[in-house]
């Protein structure tokens, strides 16, 4: 799957994406997923596998976008797991800690963080540079701005062609959702 950081509005998708954006499959897909995370949150936990799994199962026809939500009054760690996921973007390895920290959700301190970056072979004197002068900061706040003015008040959520997709009742709906558009377009 092609990973890269976005900055187009997708024709047909009713998804205006910014430059802060990450992009999994493919960037001229139909149809687009957008969900908004906290590395910390066990519903984005259990939902993490079912997302990855729609990807990579529709190559070419599904593209993932991914902003951070951190809910930092729940979760005293997850603004730091964004921060972090943003460094490894910024060494280009944004999906492989962003598996990392799904996987490893109960380890999320920042002494663990950069244990992830130095298992994903980041140049960790940038990567410790960058998280202690916190430059990531804004760009998860901006993501957060942006949930916030899409209406969002809890993790995760679902966006498909910039239609909300409740999974309040289970994931199911959203595989459903994901079908029932990948047949019509």
């Amino acid at each position: 799957m092609t990973e890269k950081t976005a900055s187009v509005h997708w024709e047909g998708t009713g998804v205006a994406l910014a430059a802060a954006d990450h992009v999994l499959g493919n960037a001229h897909a139909r149809i687009t997923l957008l969900e908004y995370g906290d590395y910390e949150c066990p519903a984005c936990h259990q939902a993490e596998p079912m997302v990855r799994h729609l990807v990579d199962t529709h190559p070419g026809r599904l593209c993932l976008v991914f902003r951070h939500y951190p809910l930092m009054e729940l979760h005293p760690n997850a603004e730091r797991a964004a921060e972090a996921a943003e460094a490894a973007a910024a060494q280009g390895r944004f999906w492989p800690m962003h598996r990392l920290l799904f996987a490893q959700a109960q380890h999320l301190t920042p002494a663990a963080l950069a244990g992830h970056a130095q298992s994903l072979g980041l140049d960790m004197n940038r990567f410790n540079a960058e998280m202690a002068d916190r430059i990531y900061t804004q760009r998860v706040q901006e993501h957060r701005r942006a949930g916030e003015h899409d209406g969002l008040r809890a993790t995760p959520a679902f966006f498909l062609n910039g239609q909300a997709v409740d999974v309040s009742f289970g994931l199911e709906k959203l595989d459903e959702a994901v079908h029932a558009a990948l047949k019509s377009a």
